[in-house]
C-alpha cells in the first residue's frame, strides 16, 4: 500500500469586502459508456460519422418505436460502480424527464431519478505526493444523451445532428465535498483515470465523451461545518450550475469566476438566483442560460415503455471477478515490485496505456532503471513529437535496448544514440549495435592501454588530480572520448583511480 495521508477538504478562501468566503462545489460528470451501440437501440456510436447517419427509428422518436435496454451498457455501469467502491442496486428503474429538447425528438429524456443503478461510492483524489482527499459519490445513473444543435451553418436557421441522441451516459453525481477549483479539476482527472482503467469510458473530453456540470456556491467560514453536522443544504448558499465543461483548465477558471460573481452579488446586498450558466472561455466569464429547474419542474414519472431493471447478484459478482487492476493498486505495486519512487510510479500509471507500455518494456530487467529510461528518454521524446510512446518506439524495441544496457553490451550513453537511430531508421537495436560496432569495450587490457595513454599525455592534470581527487573525472571523460564512448564506464573509473593512486 502507498503511504498516504488523508486530509479533510481545505476550502479555498476568497477575501471579500465584508469578510472571508469559502467555496462549496459538487460535480455531475457525464461519462459516455464505451459501447458500440446506443442505450436503447442498435444504432452506432461512432464519433465523426456523417450527421444523422447513426440514427435508429427509436432515436428519431418515430411513432410506435419502443426502447430496448442494452445489456452491455448496464454491465459497464455496474463495473464503474464496483470500481468506485459503490453500492450496486439490484433493482433500478427508468423515468421520463420531460423538457423541451430541440435535439431529442421524443420530447423527453429517459433517465433514472428515483432508483439509480449505482448508489453511494467514493473517489480518492491525489492532491500532492502522499496527500489524498476523499470525495463521496452520491449515485450513478444511466440515461440517454441528447443530440447536437448547430447554429453557425446558416444565419437564419439552426440544424440538428441526432447522432448522439440515445448514446448511453453514466451520470456520476458527487456530494458537495469539493472545496476549491484545483480540487475539482483533480477529482475529474482521477475519475477519468479510473474510468479509462476500467474500460467503461474512453475519457475523451475533446469529443464530449466526458464532460462535467459544476455546481458552485459560496458560504461564510464555519457554515460548511454546520452543513456537515445537520445535512441542511441551506448552510451552503444558493448554487449555480455551470453546464458542459470539458476542460480541466476551464473548470478551474469557471469556478473561480463564478465564486467571485456570487460574492459580489451577496456583498452588494443582492440574492444569488439558482440557475444554469455557461462558461465563455474567450471572455473568461459565466453567463445565464436558464433558471435552474428542480426535479418537479421536469415532471418525472416512471417510463411506461421499460420495466424495472432487475439484475442478479451472481451477475454482479461475475463482473467483479473480472475487474482490472485500478490506478492506486497499480501505483502501489510499481513501487513495491520495481523499487521505483512514488513519483515515478504516479507518472507511469497516470494513463493505462503508459503503464502497460512500461511493463512491456521492462521485461525481467531492473524496474527502477527502466522507469527512469521510459520517463526521461522515451516519454520525453514522445511528448515532444506529440505521439504516444508506442508510436515512437515499440515496447519490444525498448526492452531490447534496456536488455543491451543490463548486459553491459552498451552504455547508457550509447543507448541514447541507439534509441535515436532506431527512431530514424526503424532498424532493431541489436542490428544497429552490430552494424555500427557500438558494443561496449569490456577488455580491461584495451581500456588500461587507453587510460595509460591519457595519463602519460597529461602530467600536469595528474598532479592536479592527486591534489584534488574530484578532478579524476576529467581522465574518465578523456578515456571515454578516446574509445568513442564504448569503454565500460565502471572499468574506466576503477582503472583511473588505481593508476592515480586515489
Amino acid at each position: 500500500m502507498l503511504d498516504l495521508t488523508y486530509e479533510p477538504p481545505k476550502p479555498k478562501v476568497i477575501q471579500g469586502a465584508t469578510g472571508d468566503w469559502e467555496l462549496v462545489i459538487g460535480l455531475e460528470v457525464h461519462a459516455q459508456v464505451a459501447s458500440k451501440a446506443k442505450l436503447f437501440s442498435g444504432a452506432s456510436t461512432r464519433f465523426g460519422a456523417e450527421p444523422n447517419s447513426n440514427v435508429a427509428f427509436v432515436d428519431a422518436g418515430m411513432p410506435g418505436m419502443l426502447p430496448v435496454i442494452n445489456e452491455g451498457c448496464v454491465a459497464l455501469a455496474v463495473k464503474t460502480g464496483l470500481g468506485l467502491k459503490a453500492q450496486i442496486n439490484l433493482m433500478s428503474a427508468f423515468d421520463r424527464k420531460n423538457y423541451f429538447y430541440p435535439d431529442l425528438p421524443q420530447g423527453y429524456q429517459i433517465s433514472q431519478l428515483y432508483h439509480p443503478i449505482v448508489g453511494e461510492g467514493e473517489v480518492l483524489v491525489d492532491m500532492e505526493p502522499g496527500v489524498a482527499r476523499l470525495v463521496r459519490i452520491e449515485r450513478i445513473h444511466l440515461e440517454q444523451d441528447a443530440g447536437k444543435s448547430i447554429h453557425d451553418m446558416d444565419p437564419n436557421m439552426s440544424f440538428v445532428d441526432l447522432n448522439r441522441t440515445g448514446v448511453a451516459l453514466m451520470e456520476i453525481v458527487s456530494r458537495p465535498d469539493i472545496r476549491g477549483p484545483e480540487e475539482a479539476a483533480a477529482y475529474v482527472g482521477k475519475l477519468r483515470q479510473i474510468l479509462r482503467y476500467l474500460g467503461t469510458c474512453d475519457g475523451n473530453m475533446q469529443n464530449g465523451n466526458l464532460r462535467a456540470d459544476v455546481n458552485v456556491s459560496v458560504c461564510r467560514p464555519g457554515d460548511y461545518e454546520k452543513y456537515q453536522e445537520s445535512q441542511d443544504f441551506s448552510h451552503l448558499g444558493t448554487r449555480c450550475e455551470i453546464k458542459n465543461m470539458n476542460s480541466m483548465r476551464f473548470i478551474q477558471a469557471a469556478i473561480d469566476f463564478e465564486a467571485r460573481r456570487q460574492i459580489a452579488i451577496l456583498e452588494d446586498g443582492g440574492k444569488v438566483e439558482q440557475e444554469t450558466r455557461l462558461y465563455d472561455p474567450d471572455k473568461n466569464e459565466t453567463r445565464s442560460m436558464r433558471s435552474k429547474e428542480e426535479a418537479h419542474d421536469y415532471r418525472y414519472f416512471p417510463c411506461p415503455d421499460l420495466l424495472p431493471l432487475e439484475i442478479e447478484q451472481g451477475w454482479v459478482d461475475e463482473i467483479g471477478a473480472d475487474m482490472p487492476e485500478l490506478p492506486d493498486e497499480k501505483r502501489a505495486r510499481f513501487v513495491t515490485q520495481y523499487g521505483m519512487t512514488e513519483y515515478d510510479a504516479s507518472v507511469l500509471t497516470a494513463e493505462i496505456d503508459l503503464a502497460n507500455y512500461f511493463e512491456a518494456s521492462v521485461g525481467g530487467g531492473d524496474g527502477k532503471k527502466a522507469a527512469n529510461w521510459v520517463i526521461n528518454e522515451v516519454l520525453g521524446r514522445a511528448n515532444k513529437a506529440e505521439v504516444a510512446p508506442a508510436e515512437l518506439v515499440k515496447p519490444e524495441a525498448n526492452a531490447e535496448i534496456l536488455a543491451l544496457v543490463a548486459s553491459d553490451a552498451i552504455s547508457t550513453k550509447i543507448a541514447k544514440d541507439v534509441l535515436e537511430k532506431h527512431i530514424e531508421t526503424g532498424k532493431s537495436p541489436n542490428q544497429i549495435v552490430e552494424e555500427e560496432g557500438l558494443k561496449q569495450v569490456t577488455d580491461t587490457g584495451a581500456i588500461e592501454a587507453a587510460v595509460d595513454e591519457v595519463i602519460a599525455n597529461n602530467p600536469d592534470q595528474v598532479e592536479k588530480a592527486k591534489a584534488n581527487p574530484k578532478l579524476a573525472g576529467w581522465f574518465v571523460g578523456q578515456v571515454m572520448k578516446a574509445t568513442g564512448g564504448k569503454a565500460n564506464p565502471k572499468a574506466v573509473n576503477e582503472l583511473v583511480s588505481a593508476k592515480l593512486g586515489l
